[in-house]
């Protein structure tokens, strides 16, 4: 850019920051969409935890380009990003919660498609933003994890209480055959 004007590079700073700051960016071509069905897709990514804005393709290449980013292949036509962001509930988004918002939108609209990505720095292509749909959110998985966590410590309590409860139970039938012995004695002698 030579000679930029003021707002263009405070465009391109903003994009690069926003890329640089996000766990992922997920690049569509919105053609075709009109402006309820952009409010909606917008909507739905805020539930995910994502943010849907439009940039001028040349300032996203300046910005991708500062940041060592090639995505001269994905930046034509009608682009626009979704950056992980927060949830209507101030809880942080995720790149998985993001994927699959976009991915289903695109299945459901005839209009939207996924063009790639970034994640973490690295460029992604658009069966790999398809792919890290069709993982497990976060929550998902730090549920799996807690329970393969709480499944062998489960099955260790297990292992311990049983010779104790054995133990309670062999214990238990010997002091009753005693109190029953006690009791025989007792009469026994109670009648000689």
């Amino acid at each position: 850019m030579d000679n930029p004007r003021p707002e263009k590079v405070a465009v391109v700073d903003e994009i690069r920051e926003r890329i640089a700051a996000t766990e992922a960016v997920v690049i569509t071509d919105y053609r075709g969409l009109d402006v309820p069905s952009l409010a909606d897709l917008r909507r739905q990514l805020r539930t995910a935890g994502g943010e849907y804005k439009v940039y001028k393709n040349t300032l996203t290449r300046f910005a991708a380009r500062e940041l060592d980013l090639d995505l001269d292949s994905v930046l034509v036509g009608p682009t626009a990003l979704a950056f992980v962001g927060t949830r209507e509930d101030g809880t942080p988004g995720d790149a998985v919660s993001l994927a699959k918002a976009l991915c289903q939108y695109a299945d459901d609209s005839r209009f939207l498609t996924i063009k790639g990505g970034v994640i973490d720095g690295q460029v992604i292509s658009a069966d790999d933003v398809s792919a890290l749909s069709k993982l497990g959110t976060r929550s998902e998985l730090l549920s799996e994890i807690v329970g393969l966590l709480e499944a062998p410590m489960t099955e260790m309590a297990g292992l311990l209480e049983a010779p104790l409860v054995e133990t309670a139970g062999l214990l238990d039938a010997s002091l009753v055959e005693m109190a029953g012995l006690l009791e025989s004695l007792s009469e026994k002698s109670a009648a000689a």
